[in-house]
């Protein structure tokens, strides 16, 4: 198993002064990021969202700062933040917290800031609490600055994306130990929620396991569903490490026997697709070429009705982060960028397919972080 790269490692004060030149050059005077994927991208502290106010503060004149609960304090200094020299502002629990931050923006900018960028998943009263103590200025989103830093991966996070797709292709590996006829969904999805902890992880992120009919809907809910011989069953799987990088792999699995001539033709369709959009990653394509180049290959071969979803998503810190590989979107891509290539074919109340590896865009191609087969895999009945 790789050795685990220390949190503190991938966070460098490099992260905080390019926000500030991003969302200056976007005309925000200030960004609030609580808790959440930004605050632990940005300086590595990893607080838990609640009613308390935890807000990192990056102003565009003067010092950044870190408003958080003074009980957890040393808790900042204990993570990567603690190395980063940000200033820390502990409010008590008959304090305005928001009050406080408002000063200290007003002191570094000089006056009511006219535009602030928050975190997409900023707690509404948060966000309305910083809104009415900096005078009612303007809110807006963070994610076009955050975005853009976040989607090119530095050469360490990838190689943390790598570990992750190695340890979860690991559980793939072992998929025949628990997903056989007998046993219902819920009781596959307990032992691979096991093994995703076993092989490296720190957290389960989800586990799909689409059996039959159960698995044309792409983000089935483990269910009391007993798997039967002879059916397909999706299993798409995620976990957390413990330096918040994830992991997410799909796979298509056939209990018992081969697929029926018909199953087996439309799958080779989508092996296909998948192969397709892989190979046409590069920089320069756009994100949206990428979604065709696998949507081009269903639809031809008269399928196209039943892939329903966007080919793939962004993964970092979070499962799900920009870019989205859909249509529509015409990002090119950089070297650097990582997301998944997924196309999938689900056909209502029969069955369904779906193949996923996370792959990174590289300076002349794609790395794939995940290996095993993308065949239909047969397993024992």
């Amino acid at each position: 198993m790789p050795s685990p790269t220390p949190a503190g490692a991938l966070v460098t004060g490099d992260r905080v002064r390019r926000a500030r030149e991003a969302a200056a050059e976007g005309g925000a005077d200030v960004l609030v990021l609580t808790p959440g994927s930004d605050l632990r991208y940005l300086c590595g502290y990893h607080a838990h969202a609640m009613e308390r106010l935890t807000a990192l503060v990056v102003p565009r004149a003067g010092e950044p700062f870190l408003v958080v609960p003074r009980l957890e304090a040393p808790m900042v200094d204990a993570s990567p933040a603690g190395g980063l020299g940000l200033e820390v502002l502990a409010w008590d629990e008959t304090d305005d917290a928001f009050a406080l931050l408002a000063r200290e923006v007003r002191a570094r900018l000089g006056s009511d800031p006219a535009r602030v960028a928050v975190g997409s998943r900023t707690w509404a009263e948060h966000a309305l609490g910083v809104q009415r103590a900096l005078g009612g200025a303007v809110l807006e989103l963070a994610a076009p600055v955050l975005d853009r830093l976040r989607m090119v991966k530095t050469p360490a996070e990838v190689a943390e994306l790598a570990a992750a797709g190695a340890a979860i292709d690991r559980v793939h590996a072992r998929m025949g130990e628990w997903l056989r006829a007998g046993r219902t969904e819920a009781q596959v999805g307990a032992d691979i929620a096991a093994a995703i902890l076993e092989e490296g992880h720190v957290a389960v992120d989800f586990t799909i396991v689409g059996s039959g009919p159960n698995g044309a809907s792409p983000h089935h809910e483990l269910s009391d569903r007993v798997v039967a011989e002879g059916d397909l069953v999706v299993v798409d799987i995620g976990g957390e490490t413990a330096t918040g990088y994830r992991s997410d792999c799909t796979r298509t699995y056939a209990v018992g026997r081969g697929p029926d001539a018909e199953t087996a033709e439309w799958y080779a369709v989508l092996q296909a697709a998948q192969a397709a959009a892989s190979a046409a990653v590069r920089p320069g394509v756009t994100a949206e070429a990428v979604d065709a180049a696998a949507r081009d290959v269903i639809t031809a071969a008269g399928w196209g009705e039943h892939f329903i979803h966007r080919t793939g998503h962004g993964i970092g810190l979070d499962t799900h982060e920009a870019p989205y590989i859909v249509a529509g979107n015409a990002l090119p891509l950089e070297p650097g960028m990582a997301f998944s290539v997924e196309p999938g074919i689900y056909l209502a109340g029969r069955c369904g397919a779906r193949i996923e590896d996370i792959v990174v865009c590289t300076e002349d191609g794609v790395q794939s972080v995940n290996g095993g087969p993308r065949d239909l895999v047969v397993l024992p009945g």
